[in-house]
């Protein structure tokens, strides 16, 4: 089985609390824990991005900006992040890469040069895990209010209490730092030694075969 190179976070219900359709980066709050979670995933030589339905722009709902504005405050918050992709477009669209589609999936991973069996996806609803299985990457399911019963136990092997919780599984189930030069295989890096962060894409639209968009 390939050892997990990257976490990938679903934005709203996951990491910051859902305001339908918010354009203003002022209402961007944390959940608890998600700063905790992409700190804990990038100490150990993860790579995390952030793959985000968005049909508030295809609905007219709102603007790309202002879509890329919250990112960017949410990326602050967060401590930063290696990539961000979202999709764009309306449910009725047909796209390939609103979740549960693999289309996001595909291209972050693309955008952070791993494998997508190398990714995880961790988000609040079925349309998540079913992204990361569709892209042929693993998903877990950290449940909240509008989670529904039937998705729980749909997914109940696939389930953390919490963000935090998420990234201690990947770790524990399949993370396995890449040997250096002068460690024995599969050791541990020197303090220092793991991946070196990269400045944050703050937001991609991607268009329906998965690809950037212009």
């Amino acid at each position: 089985m390939t050892s997990v190179s990257a976490v990938l976070f679903d934005r709203d219900g996951t990491l910051v609390a859902d305001v339908p359709y918010n354009g203003e980066p002022g209402r961007v709050r944390l959940l608890p824990g998600a700063a905790e979670a992409v700190a804990l995933a990038r100490s150990h030589g993860l790579a995390t991005g952030v793959v985000s339905n968005q049909s508030g722009i295809g609905r007219g709902l709102l603007t790309t900006e202002q879509v890329l504005r919250v990112n960017r405050r949410a990326d602050a918050l967060l401590g930063g992040l290696d990539a961000w992709v979202f999709c764009p477009h309306a449910p009725d669209a047909g796209c390939g890469c609103r979740k549960p589609r693999p289309g996001l999936v595909l291209a972050a991973a693309a955008r952070l040069r791993v494998a997508p069996a190398a990714c995880v996806v961790v988000g609040d609803i079925a349309a998540d895990v079913l992204a990361a299985h569709a892209a042929g990457a693993r998903g877990l399911l950290v449940p909240n209010a509008v989670t529904a019963p039937q998705e729980k136990e749909r997914f109940a092997d696939l389930t953390a209490p919490d963000l935090p919780t998420a990234v201690r599984r990947v770790l524990d189930r399949w993370h396995r730092p890449a040997p250096e030069p002068g460690h024995r295989d599969g050791a541990r890096p020197a303090p220092g030694r793991g991946r070196t962060h990269r400045p944050a894409a703050h937001g991609t639209p991607v268009t329906p075969a998965g690809r950037r968009s212009p």
